[in-house]
């Protein structure tokens, strides 16, 4: 189903051609192949070419470039839809749309406005999108942020595209990390007290733990009496985890990301869930007990070993209780669950689509979004971090320097599954460099656009009173093909979880509107004035100016649009 009024048209007229062609005994397969519409790399090439001829040339048993003979024979309404249609070897067909078809497009922008590019491939399934999940150790660091703008910017898309979706931080708040986290601080605290005490070797060591420390025995008080050393740590951990999750909260909302749901893992083990699921496997056997230890025979489903779940001295490990949170996932009743994760956990992924298959649902169930290391640059120079020394740089550090608009736009840039190097200094500019600022200048531009036609009188015209059969242009037309191509970029990139694409797309977008704004005037000169920020003297009709102003609306329109999928601002002025 293509979402792009055109692409729909196109799309409509070479399945007709298909059935004109089989019912005339042309053609013999009994199913099309998917019909995929793509941009020439060349513009001369036409507006849309398709590779169905190739795609049937296997069942047909004939080259493709006699199928597409056929098909483009067949082509209904082929005079009213193309101004020129090309066979190209093996068997390309490349199209050459009529201008008002495209022209069309700005009237289903307008109507549509901020719903322009949703649809319905959803049709309301169930999605939960867990990110971020970051242990409530210490703040979120660069790579959380990175995490945390993919995972927002899924749930976006997927809700955009017809999805009901819910966000999820799961809170590691149990195990391990937790008890060297709370010995940590316990130690820095007597330390403040004047009491002899040292951090675990493996605990946490950086700066923030004492910062911490010292809020706690403005909490405590220097010499508490009465408690056993057990509680106080106890109660350490407690108020240093609580203000951990709060400081967590704080930093996620300055990035403009909220939750819909918390989840604690802590909870799990107080309620007997992680006991109940292994007692599940057990009468499912999946369990093994050997040498001591209980093993989850995730083997049996394709991992390259078993795992085990309880060890020796009678601990679980993290495995089982994620065993325990995805199978009360699975009671919630979600149709997909998608878990973003650093790329350190590829691992892990077989082990856990092993609990999906182990509970009769298919692997495919759960899908893992994993997401690679970022490193900080400033201009240029890397900037290191190090969790442990507390020399890391933090998520809300680069947010405090950057923005959250330029944070998110960059740690969306490039597939998530790749390294990011992310500069500092380039975030700042205000220039083409910078693309985040590039996007947003395009939209503050054409904003600009309409302060300066309101000064001189000039109403924004709709796309239904406009005579649009003036853009054929081939810029104009270049601009309206980018703009129809908006639906489609959505739902690839809802498709595939792959939020870069929108931001590739907005810069292509921007790219095209600051060329054609050097390039075409919009609004004619009065009395020797220019449109903001000029462009060249060209003569421009009532028709043409009113045409632009509504392309430049349409333009608008899908920045704001891709902007706020991605959860960033358009700005109005920059």
């Amino acid at each position: 189903m293509f979402q792009g009024i055109v692409q729909e048209m196109v799309a409509t007229a070479l399945l007709g051609a298909l059935n004109e062609a089989k019912q005339k005994g042309q053609l013999k397969t009994e199913a099309w192949p998917t019909l995929t519409l793509d941009a020439p790399k060349r513009p001369e090439w036409g507006d849309l070419a398709s590779t169905v001829a190739m795609s049937l040339a296997s069942s047909e048993q004939r080259p493709p470039y006699d199928i597409a003979q056929i098909i483009v024979e067949n082509l209904p309404r082929k005079e009213q839809l193309f101004e020129r249609v090309e066979i190209v070897r093996p068997g390309f067909v490349n199209l050459t749309i009529k201008p008002a078809l495209w022209q069309e497009v700005l009237k289903e922008i307008e109507s549509q406005a901020a719903a322009y590019g949703t649809a319905d491939l959803g049709k309301g399934r169930r999605v939960q999108v867990e990110y971020v999940s970051a242990n409530p150790t210490g703040p979120l660091h660069v790579g959380h942020g990175r995490g945390a703008a993919v995972g927002q910017a899924i749930v976006r898309l997927l809700s955009t595209v017809g999805y009901d979706v819910t966000g999820e931080y799961y809170i590691n708040d149990a195990g391990r990390q937790m008890k060297l986290f709370g010995a940590s601080v316990y130690a820095r605290y007597l330390e403040l007290c004047g009491q002899s005490a040292a951090v675990p070797e493996d605990g946490y060591h950086g700066a923030y733990i004492t910062a911490v420390a010292e809020r706690i025995k403005g909490t405590l008080g220097s010499a508490p009496g009465g408690q056993a050393p057990v509680d106080l740590e106890d109660r350490c951990r407690t108020l240093a985890y609580q203000e951990m999750l709060g400081l967590i909260r704080e930093d996620l909302l300055s990035f403009g990301i909220e939750f819909q749901s918390w989840f604690s893992e802590a909870a799990l083990h107080e309620s007997q869930a992680v006991e109940q699921v292994l007692d599940e496997l057990k009468s499912r056997g999946l369990l093994l007990e050997q040498d001591g230890a209980l093993w989850f025979q995730s083997s049996v489903f394709g991992d390259e070993k078993d795992r085990v779940v309880k060890k020796q001295d009678g601990e679980y490990t993290y495995l089982a209780a994620d065993i325990a949170y995805h199978r009360d996932k699975l009671r919630r009743d979600y149709d997909l669950l998608i878990d973003v994760w650093g790329a350190d956990h590829h691992g892990y992924i077989p082990r856990m689509q092993a609990v999906m298959q182990a509970y009769g649902h298919p692997k495919e169930r759960l899908h893992v979004v994993l997401v690679q290391l970022v490193k900080l640059l400033r201009g240029g120079v890397e900037v290191k971090m190090s969790k442990r020394t507390g020399s890391f740089i933090t998520m809300r550090e680069v947010i405090d320097e950057v923005g959250a608009d330029a944070a998110k736009f960059f740690f969306l840039m490039r597939d998530s599954q790749t390294h990011l190097d992310f500069d500092l200094e380039l975030a700042t500019q205000r220039s083409a460099d910078n693309p985040v600022y590039y996007v947003q200048y395009a939209h503050a531009r054409i904003c600009s656009l309409w302060r300066v036609a309101a000064e001189r009188g000039i109403s924004r015209p709709s796309a239904n009173d406009a005579d649009l059969s003036v853009l054929t242009d081939p810029d104009e037309l270049g601009l309206i093909r980018k703009l129809s191509a908006f639906p489609e970029v959505l739902q690839t990139s809802a498709a595939t979880f792959e939020p870069h694409r929108v931001t590739y797309y907005l810069q292509q977008l921007a790219s095209l509107l600051h060329t054609f704004y050097n390039k075409h005037r919009i609004l004619p000169s009065v009395d020797g004035q220019e449109q903001s920020d000029a462009g060249p003297t060209e003569e421009l009709t009532l028709k043409k100016t009113a045409a632009r102003l509504v392309l430049m609306r349409g333009v608008q329109q899908v920045i704001h649009n891709g902007l706020a999928v991605l959860g960033i601002s358009a700005p109005e002025q920059m």
